[in-house]
């Protein structure tokens, strides 16, 4: 069993005991979502390749290509609300599962997509991923911060996300392999190709490259489905019913400071993450000169510094309280950001790495101190913060229309203000007033 730090129990009045992280009884549901957050990584990750992919099968721009992002989170946004009430409603396991059925379709609609050989059917079946992908982030991070001890939340909520950068991880060397073909045409080659009449068939067997990946991520997703099925789900303590609502006295969302600026603060870090992972191929094979295979494996080393900054983050947040450490990060990387736009070439590159590692526990834990203190609100509030990703789907375009117009180093200008914001958020909003806390009836019984 998973343990953290000394607590005083009712048994041994005043006697330090190890707190469970997570409670006896709950760590196969904890295994089973926390899995969750690998697997909704791999088709965001997927998309930085997609980006790239679709520039040469589609010969589109970057502006273009950053419609991607665009249609994949417009999803987040539209079904984060929708998800938060039918899980108020139906609970954590209804909405988990009505995510899982959305996202395997959504892969599997990569199919048709790819012999009907058109961009918008690809947005589509990216916008269903994203439907469903809304519902599991709305409902597994409070499901998460809820199963425990509410002291030990935005550890065991870093602990379940410190997976999701494995997925990452996952995603880019499976795109790097089998998505990128490594076969880049010059001018003279696209030339002999058209004279020849073969160049519609290259273009059409590299869509085609996107298609087995999606397929085998879609049954793996249904089947991961079928075993939540089949588990019982524990109560997390609170009242979701229909009387604690209408009886709720509690102060409403929108006048709570910390919760509020918690959703600009996760619309202004998704977007500077999204933005930084998406053009960073490109940046590198721009100020490199490295193909589009190596190049992606310099994301792969991003994911690798993100998935050893959520641990190490983990660990350290047994030490520094959560909106310290987010605001020093978030300023580290408003100036890493700054040298890569100064810099670009080999330094530029390991600053973009270097950025990955200071990002990692930003999203969970700006999460967890927005929903601290929402009591029965937490649902719907949690709900507010995952349609907040939608800046994932506002920055990347902006970045690639500062990239074709200004050149690729410049447009990471706009992820170093985003993670300003992430940072004076931290350092003036991220705490909620006493009286919010005392709202919340899990965290006064803790």
């Amino acid at each position: 069993m998973l343990h953290t730090g000394p607590v005083v129990t009712a048994a041994g009045a005043g006697r330090p005991s190890r707190a469970p992280l997570v409670p006896e009884g709950r760590f196969l549901p904890f295994v089973l979502v926390t899995a969750l957050f690998f697997l909704w990584a791999i088709p965001n990750n997927f998309n930085d390749i997609l980006i790239r992919q679709f520039m040469k099968s589609f010969e589109i721009n970057r502006l273009q290509a950053g419609l991607v992002q665009f249609a994949f989170y417009m999803g987040y946004f539209f079904l984060a609300l929708p998800a938060g009430i039918i899980m108020r409603r139906a609970g954590y396991k209804a909405g988990l599962l009505i995510g899982l059925g959305l996202y395997g379709v959504g892969c599997i609609l990569f199919y048709p997509a790819a012999h009907v050989g058109q961009y918008w059917f690809f947005l589509t079946a990216l916008f269903v991923i994203a439907s469903g992908l809304a519902f599991l982030e709305t409902g597994a991070s409070p499901f998460i911060i809820q199963i425990g001890d509410p002291e030990t939340a935005a550890q065991r909520v870093n602990l379940s996300q410190a997976f999701n950068p494995l997925g990452s991880i996952t995603a880019v060397l499976i795109g790097s392999r089998f998505i990128f073909s490594g076969i880049e045409l010059k001018p003279d080659q696209i030339a002999t190709l058209q004279a020849a009449g073969t160049y519609q068939a290259y273009l059409k067997g590299e869509t085609l490259r996107v298609v087995t990946p999606y397929l085998v991520l879609g049954s793996l997703v249904l089947l991961w489905a079928v075993l939540i099925a089949r588990t019982a789900f524990p109560h997390t303590g609170l009242d979701y019913s229909r009387n604690s609502l209408e009886h709720d006295a509690s102060k409403s969302l929108w006048s709570r400071k910390h919760f509020v600026f918690a959703v600009l603060a996760q619309f202004l870090y998704v977007g500077a993450q999204v933005g930084a992972w998406s053009w960073q191929i490109p940046y590198v094979q721009t100020y490199t000169g490295l193909g589009e295979r190596n190049a992606g494996y310099w994301l792969t080393a991003a994911l690798v510094a993100f998935t050893t900054g959520r641990f190490f983050s983990t660990w350290l947040l047994r030490f520094v309280p959560a909106s310290r450490l987010l605001g020093w990060f978030g300023a580290i990387n408003a100036v890493v950001c700054a040298l890569a736009v100064l810099r670009p070439g080999w330094l530029g590159v390991g600053c973009l790495v270097t950025v990955s590692f200071f990002m990692s526990m930003m999203y969970p834990t700006i999460f967890a101190l927005g929903v601290k203190g929402l009591g029965p609100k937490t649902k719907t509030g949690g709900a507010f913060i995952v349609m907040a990703i939608v800046g994932g789907a506002a920055i990347p375009p902006l970045m690639g229309k500062v990239g074709d117009t200004a050149g690729v180093a410049l447009s990471y200008v706009v992820p170093a203000l985003c993670f300003l914001g992430v940072a004076l958020y931290a350092w003036l909003a991220a705490d909620p007033d006493p009286e919010e806390i005392a709202a919340d009836p899990q965290v006064a019984r803790g």
